[in-house]
């Protein structure tokens, strides 16, 4: 079975807000339940998640909730500041593995104005 956006969208449209989150390997069972497969379809649902939020649905998501939908902006607030929080650490792993200060790397990812 393939999953679709349509799909995932649909299926967390009943989980809105953080009280009603669903953890990815719930949601993967929501479509179908095969143990051999369960990683490929869990990184298909993830990245149908993050197709999804390119396109300005309010997904939400925290190891400790699960995904769901923002009821509230303060839940969307408190998604977006975990996820600056992850990117802030992978730019730092970066940057240590380059070899060079965490500025001088933030420097070169901007955009000419």
């Amino acid at each position: 079975m393939r999953i679709t956006r349509d799909m995932v969208l649909a299926t967390l449209s009943r989980h809105i807000g953080e009280a009603n989150g669903i953890s990815v390997e719930a949601l993967v069972r929501q479509f179908e339940w095969d143990p051999e497969h369960y990683p490929a379809r869990a990184r298909q649902v993830r990245k149908l998640v993050s197709e999804l939020r390119e396109e300005g649905v309010a997904i939400c998501a925290h190891p400790s909730t699960g995904y769901f939908i923002a009821a509230t902006p303060a839940e969307l607030e408190t998604c977006c500041q975990f996820l600056r929080a992850r990117a802030m650490h992978s730019l730092v792993l970066e940057a240590r593995l380059r070899k060079i200060p965490l500025p001088e790397l933030l420097g070169q990812m901007r955009l000419p104005t």
